[in-house]
C-alpha cells in the first residue's frame, strides 16, 4: 500500500491499548461499522445487544462505557443511550405498549413527556391517565389487569413536586406495573429510584449528567437486564441511537457531576428563600423550601433540592414575560441542568403542549418563570434577579 489514497483511508489504529498501559479517559470511537474475518462471526454479532460491535446503532464501545457508567451510578443491572431524554422516553414507550394498555402518569409532567403520552392514546388506543403523586390509594384505584406502566419524575419538572417514590413503587410492584421514573432533575446524586423500587431510570443526559450544555443525549437504566432486553430490538429499529460523540462529552461531564451538583443545589437554596421573601413573588417551588407541598417527602428521598426552582410572580404572564428578558446574567434559553443559570416561561416554552386546563392541573400558573441555577457566584446570581424584579415591577429597593 503505497499510494496516498489508499494510505489516507487505510489508517493503522487499534481498539485495545497494549497490556502494559491504558488510557486514562474513555476512547472515542467514531466509527460507524466493525469488520469481520468471518461471516459466521458477523452473523452471531447480530443476534443479541451484548456481542461484537457490528454497526453504531446497535452497539458502540464509546456508547457501552456510558450505559456501564450509568447503570453503575443507578444501582441498575445494564442501560441503552439514545440520541436525547425523548428519544429514551419513546423508545421506553414503543417498546412496552400495545393498543389497550394503560399507563398512569404523574399529573406535573415534562411537556415532551405528556405529548408523547397524548400521542399515544389518540393514535393507537393506549389510555393515560393522571394522578397528584402523592397518594398511593389513587393509583391502586385506577390500576387494572391492562395497566403496563407508571411513569414518576423525581422532581417534576417545573414545580418541583417529589412523588412518593417508595409507596407508589412498591405499590406498581404488587400489582405487576412497570414503574419509570424520570430522574434528569435529581441526577443519581440526589436520588436513585431503583432503590427506591423503580424498573426503569431515564435521563436527558443533555442535563446535569453532561452539564455543559454542549450534548444532546438521553438513557433508561433498567433494575433488570430481562427488561433491556424486551426493550433493546424496538430501539434499535427506532434508531434514535446515541452519538460516540455526545457520549464522550457526557462522560466528560460525569467525572464532575457531584461537584456541580453541590453547587447547583447550595446556589438554588440561597435563592429560594430569597425570592420567597420578595414583593414582587407570590410562590417559590423548590422542593427543599419549608413552604412547598412536597417538602417531608423531599427530604425523605433527596439528598439535596437540585437545581431547578420556580417562581410565581404577581402580574400573571405580562410579569413573568419582563422578568425572563430583564435578566443580564442569567440567560433566556430553554434547556436546563448547565454550569449558568438559565430562565424561561414554562407556559410558552417547555409546556406549551398543555393546554389552559392542563396547565392549571399540573400547577404552572401564567406567571410562573423557571430558573435553572448554575453553579456562578450566588451573590451574583441573586444580584441579577434582584434588579430584574425591580425594573419589572418599578420598585426602588
Amino acid at each position: 500500500m503505497k499510494d496516498i489514497r489508499t494510505r489516507a483511508v487505510h489508517v493503522a489504529h487499534e481498539l485495545e491499548a497494549p497490556a502494559a498501559s491504558r488510557p486514562l479517559s474513555v476512547p472515542l470511537v467514531q466509527s460507524s461499522a466493525f469488520a469481520f474475518d468471518s461471516a459466521d462471526a458477523l452473523a452471531e454479532a447480530m443476534a443479541g445487544p451484548d456481542g461484537a460491535y457490528v454497526y453504531s446503532r446497535r452497539g458502540n464501545p464509546t456508547v457501552r462505557a456510558l450505559e456501564r457508567t450509568l447503570a453503575g451510578l443507578e444501582g441498575g443491572a445494564s442501560a441503552i443511550a439514545f440520541a436525547s431524554g425523548m428519544g429514551a422516553i419513546s423508545g421506553v414507550l414503543l417498546a412496552l405498549l400495545r393498543p389497550g394498555d394503560q399507563v398512569i402518569a404523574q399529573r406535573c409532567l415534562y411537556g415532551g413527556t405528556y405529548a408523547a403520552l397524548k400521542d399515544l392514546s389518540e393514535r393507537y388506543g393506549v389510555r393515560v391517565d393522571h394522578i397528584g403523586g402523592d397518594d398511593v390509594g389513587e393509583f391502586e384505584a385506577l390500576a387494572g389487569p391492562r395497566t403496563r406502566l407508571l411513569v414518576l419524575e423525581t422532581i417534576a419538572n417545573p414545580t418541583g413536586q417529589v412523588p412518593d417514590l417508595p409507596g407508589l413503587l412498591a405499590a406498581a410492584r404488587r400489582l405487576g406495573v412497570i414503574g419509570a421514573v424520570d430522574n434528569s432533575l435529581a441526577s443519581p446524586v440526589l436520588c436513585r429510584p431503583i432503590e427506591h423500587g423503580a424498573d426503569i431510570v431515564l435521563h436527558s443526559t443533555t442535563k446535569y449528567l453532561a452539564g455543559h450544555s454542549d450534548v444532546l443525549g438521553g438513557a433508561a437504566v433498567f433494575a433488570d437486564d430481562a427488561l433491556r432486553r424486551e426493550v433493546w430490538p424496538r430501539t434499535v429499529e427506532l434508531g434514535a441511537s446515541a452519538d460516540p460523540f455526545a457520549v464522550w462529552l457526557t462522560l466528560r461531564g460525569i467525572a464532575t457531576l457531584p461537584l456541580r451538583m453541590r453547587e447547583h443545589c447550595a446556589n438554588a437554596a440561597l435563592l429560594a428563600e430569597r425570592l420567597a421573601a420578595h414583593p414582587a413573588v407570590a410562590a417559590v417551588h423548590w422542593p427543599w423550601l419549608r413552604t412547598h407541598p412536597s417538602y417531608a417527602l423531599a427530604r425523605k428521598v433527596l439528598s439535596g433540592g437540585g437545581g431547578l426552582l420556580s417562581f410565581e410572580l404577581h402580574g400573571g404572564r405580562e410579569a413573568g414575560r419582563a422578568f425572563v428578558e430583564g435578566v443580564r446574567l442569567a440567560r433566556l434559553a430553554l434547556s436546563l441542568g448547565g454550569v449558568e443559570t438559565l430562565v424561561t416561561h414554562p407556559a410558552s416554552t417547555s409546556h406549551r403542549e398543555l393546554d389552559e386546563r392542563a396547565l392549571a392541573h399540573a400547577g404552572i400558573g401564567p406567571g410562573l418563570v423557571r430558573m435553572s441555577v448554575g453553579i456562578e457566584d450566588p451573590e451574583d446570581l441573586w444580584q441579577d434577579a434582584e434588579q430584574a424584579l425591580r425594573s419589572s415591577f418599578g420598585l426602588t429597593k
